[in-house]
């Protein structure tokens, strides 16, 4: 069924204000990020951002850009090692003040994402949503959402998953704002943010879900 805008707003003024604010933005930080990208460039290696496919509106697959936070580092067979041995005090400071999102702000203008709606998350989580949290692909991911300023990976996998589907029923100006608004206070302040997600997160999606069908 097709997604059907809540008003004015979702149709006609998200995407342009998306759009316009994100151009501003890179303009604003293109010292900042150009800075970050030297130093993942010095610290971490290259290439500079970590790139991976996720699914964007309508599960369309897209690639979604962050800078890399984790080394190469490979044990004796080849292997790469564990996230938890290859983040670096360097690319944990990144992610406890999303610095590492920055790059995301390509994805808005390319029309993958938005600034505020349900974040991307893995392709493989695909097959093991329910058809109502399916609906939380009817509009663009979002660089920050509801479930992000209400927990974050601290929530478990149903309740991020019905907070995404409660903003995509009902998408308003107001509410983007206070999105907004409420991200970057959490941003500043560093609260809801795990430079570890696999320490605050409950597991994959894809994993929980197959166990619970076994049980």
């Amino acid at each position: 069924m097709e997604h059907e805008p809540y008003g004015l707003y979702e149709k006609y003024v998200k995407r342009p204000l998306d759009c316009l604010l994100s151009s501003i933005a890179i303009i604003a930080l293109s010292p900042l990020i150009f800075m970050i990208a030297v130093l993942v460039r010095k610290k971490l290696g290259s290439p500079v951002l970590f790139v991976q496919e996720r699914p964007g509106r309508n599960e369309k697959i897209f690639k979604l850009y962050k800078f890399r936070t984790m080394t190469d580092a490979k044990d004796d067979n080849g292997n790469l090692l564990p996230d938890t041995a290859r983040l670096t005090p360097f690319g944990k400071a990144l992610r406890m003040t999303s610095l590492d999102e920055l790059p995301e702000l390509l994805n808005i203008i390319k029309g993958d994402m938005a600034i505020i709606g349900p974040r991307p998350l893995l392709t493989e989580y695909l097959p093991y949503y329910t058809e109502a949290e399916r609906h939380r692909h009817d509009v663009r991911p979002g660089l920050s959402g509801l479930a992000q300023v209400n927990g974050r990976n601290f929530l478990p996998w149903d309740q991020r998953l019905a907070y995404d589907i409660q903003y995509v029923e009902k998408i308003k100006f107001l509410s983007d704002m206070k999105i907004f608004f409420q991200t970057a206070l959490k941003v500043i302040k560093r609260t809801d943010v795990a430079a570890d997600t696999a320490a605050a997160d409950e597991g994959y999606l894809n994993k929980i879900r197959i166990k619970r069908r076994e049980n």
